[in-house]
């Protein structure tokens, strides 16, 4: 389990928003990590250098309060490497089926009223959880 930090949380979850409206507005673009990343796999997208920097920038700010608070977050993972691997897999597939991801429909499309997003929303919600309990408690976990 990790330790719930309110503060952290309330500014990390500030700054996405802000992220997401200062996209919108200077760009005209939705913050959806999968669609952002896209873009920058080759063949590059005509607006790669925008998409360069947001990544650049998510990389390198848990760097920067790394440093100047010198606060970080523990995370241990109890499923192998490979069942990591497979998961990212199965993700990506979810991803292109529904048409973008948790950052693109959740944060974004739900900020705009989207209904095809909160459908989205709800089913990856939805699916988690029963993911979840299936792995723990049918499954007998990982």
């Amino acid at each position: 389990m990790t330790e719930f930090t309110p503060f952290m949380s309330l500014a990390g979850g500030a700054l996405i928003g802000l992220a997401a409206v200062l996209l919108m507005a200077l760009h005209g673009r939705i913050a959806g990590i999968s669609g952002i990343v896209g873009g920058i796999v080759p063949p590059l997208a005509a607006d790669w250098g925008w998409r360069a920097a947001f990544l650049a920038g998510a990389i390198a700010a848990p760097a920067l309060i790394i440093a100047l608070t010198g606060h970080k977050i523990a995370f241990s993972s109890p499923a192998a490497t490979p069942w990591l691997i497979v998961g990212g897999l199965i993700v990506g597939v979810g991803v292109t089926i529904g048409a973008g991801c948790t950052s693109g429909h959740g944060v974004c499309g739900i900020a705009r009223l989207s209904v095809r997003s909160l459908a989205a929303t709800l089913t990856f919600m939805l699916t988690t959880g029963v993911t979840v309990y299936v792995v723990r408690h049918i499954a007998g976990g990982l």
